[in-house]
């Protein structure tokens, strides 16, 4: 229901919707980071012990590079939450300014 305001259909959408789906797209990356980042470091690890075996060294470079993958998708979902605040801020200033998130 829209408020004849506009106030809660701002304060809802800011409070509950878009910054909890910010949070929780952040937090599940910054996750599968530090999962991929483990793999890569005990690969790393096996790599120093056997530095001949090509399957190794292949499986290396494949989570080496999921791992800048996740790392790019980080800074995408920045600049995604930065171009929201921005126009939620446009939209609803009027009506409801969100609070800080970070």
């Amino acid at each position: 229901m829209a408020a004849p305001d506009g106030t809660l259909n701002c304060e809802d959408f800011s409070m509950f919707q878009m910054m909890e789906a910010h949070l929780s797209r952040d937090k599940a990356i910054k996750s599968c980071i530090a999962q991929t980042s483990e793999v890569v470091g005990r690969l790393r690890e096996e790599r120093a012990k056997d530095s001949e075996n090509l399957a190794l060294i292949k499986q290396l470079r494949k989570e080496q590079t999921n791992l800048k993958l996740m790392q790019s998708e980080l800074n995408v979902e920045e600049v995604v939450n930065d171009r929201s605040l921005k126009i939620f801020t446009e939209r609803c200033r009027i009506h409801y300014t969100p609070p800080k998130v970070k």
